[in-house]
């Protein structure tokens, strides 16, 4: 061997050493995009460490344990999808207007997420055991609620909302909406074909979603066209 070269095991502890947060970012990906591919119980910490370049230990020295990795995975797409949605500024729109921007923006932000859904349906079926755990994920996902309260309020202030107008029962709506059109893509497909997959037909989509989600707080609104 080359005395100026490194062995792929001295590589990696040099890379460890240079740059961690860089590491720990990558076997983040990498263990998003497996745990979202197998679950909890199927995906594999020596899987993940060989396409990270790590090892298992190092990732165990990061995040604790596969449960811990696990936990920061959820953390981490539900930041990103939080993120995303905090991009839309509303304050300046009038609430309408600012529902509509906010329904649309969810619906394109799940569409965009399919890590996301995958991993809320795999605690879903751990009963949220792992997500309670979390400290941050409460907090992420009150930003959205804050956002919703704030338009409610403007809408009811200027009397286009209904005085039932409630931000979390619209963003179990808005969710239910744009978290089923991903979530069941695979079944919703093999049943009935893939056409209302495509982007004409999800542009329909969104916006009937969007006009039965104000029809149900607006004021006196009615649909828009849906032919």
């Amino acid at each position: 061997m080359d005395g100026g070269a490194q062995s792929p095991a001295k590589k990696r502890k040099t890379s460890w050493k240079k740059d961690p947060e860089a590491v720990k970012e990558n076997i983040l990906a990498i263990a998003t995009e497996e745990f979202a591919a197998h679950g909890l119980s199927g995906a594999n910490i020596n899987e993940i460490a060989r396409k990270t370049s790590t090892s298992k230990r190092m990732i165990y020295y990061y995040f604790g344990d596969k449960e811990g990795l696990y936990c920061k995975v959820l953390e981490g797409v539900y930041g990103s999808l939080r993120r995303s949605e905090d991009l839309l500024d509303v304050a300046g729109l009038e609430p309408v207007e600012a529902l509509r921007r906010l329904v649309e923006a969810t619906f394109d932000a799940h569409a965009n997420a399919p890590h996301f859904i995958r991993l809320v349906m795999i605690e879903n079926i751990h009963n949220g055991d792992y997500l309670r755990k979390s400290d941050i994920v409460p907090k992420l996902n009150r930003s959205i609620i804050d956002k919703l309260e704030e338009v409610c309020a403007r809408g009811k202030d200027q009397r286009l909302f209904r005085e039932g107008a409630d931000a979390l029962e619209l963003h179990w709506l808005i969710s239910s909406f744009s978290f089923y059109n991903v979530s069941n893509k695979a079944t919703f497909s093999a049943s009935f074909g893939t056409s209302i997959y495509s982007k004409v037909h999800q542009a329909i989509l969104k916006k009937k979603a969007t006009d039965m989600i104000l029809a149900a707080v607006v004021n006196g609104h009615e649909p828009s066209s849906w032919n």
